[in-house]
Order: C-alpha cells, then structure tokens, then sequence
C-alpha cells in the first residue's frame, strides 16, 4: 500500500499537517475514537490535555497495530478537543510531539481536523483522537 501525503501549491503554508492524502490499497481501516483511558477503563492523565492526547494516540496506535496498520498508513486523523481555545494550542502540540518519535507518526502530519466540542464520553475526557488507514 502506499500513502501519499502532499500540500499542492496554492494551498495555506506552513501547517504542521499535509491537506491532501492518495492511498491505494483495499483495506480501509477506521480507528474509532481512542481516549486516554487504560486497558482497564481507567482515566490517564486526569486534567491533563498533554497526557491525554498522547496516550489517546497510544491507543490508536494499538488500535492500528491490531489491524495490522501503523501511523505510516493513516490518511486521515481527527481531533476532538473539549472547551477548545487558542491557549489550548501549546498543550495539544506537546502531547502530539511527546509521542511522534514512538509511535512513527509522520512528519508534517497526514491531513487532519482539530474540532472544539462542548462535551465527550465522559466529563474527564479532554481529548479524543479519531484514525483512518488504508492498507493493500
């Protein structure tokens, strides 16, 4: 399978993500929203928008590990933030950078949407992280 990521002239530059993907392959692979919660349903990094990104990433990760898939396959990525504001920006940036190296998430980023919600799963939940990979 292969993944092209591109930025086409004429589209907003710079951007820590890619606009575009091209995939070919069969298997599409959607990631259901991963939270920062253990194996056991237990709350990670309470208060903490961070921690929570990077282990809803983690889990994601799991998620396309099970399927067979990595970061490397994903054509899209999508962000559920709660109460987003633009003070909110540095945060969610350090829990994505904390896991880039060990997780293999592509740099720039594969096409992705950061979207403010009011509220999540639970009350606890800062973060959720949606996934989408195609593989042959």
């Amino acid at each position: 399978m292969s993944v092209d990521l591109l930025t086409p002239e004429g589209m907003f530059q710079p951007v820590p993500y890619h606009h575009v993907s091209v995939a070919t392959g069969s298997r599409h692979i959607h990631v259901a929203g991963q939270i920062a919660r253990d194996e056991l349903g237990r709350g990670v990094a309470p208060g903490d928008l961070a921690g929570q990104l990077a282990h809803a990433l983690r889990n994601t990760a799991r998620g396309l590990a099970g399927a067979g898939a990595t970061f490397a396959d994903v054509v899209r990525l999508r962000f559920f933030v709660t109460g987003w504001t633009p003070d909110k920006y540095d945060a969610f940036v350090t829990g994505l950078e904390s896991v880039i190296d060990e997780l293999g998430i592509p740099q720039p980023l594969p096409p992705l949407s950061a979207i403010g919600v009011d509220y999540l799963f639970e009350p606890d939940v800062l973060v959720e992280v949606e996934a989408y990979a195609v593989l042959d």
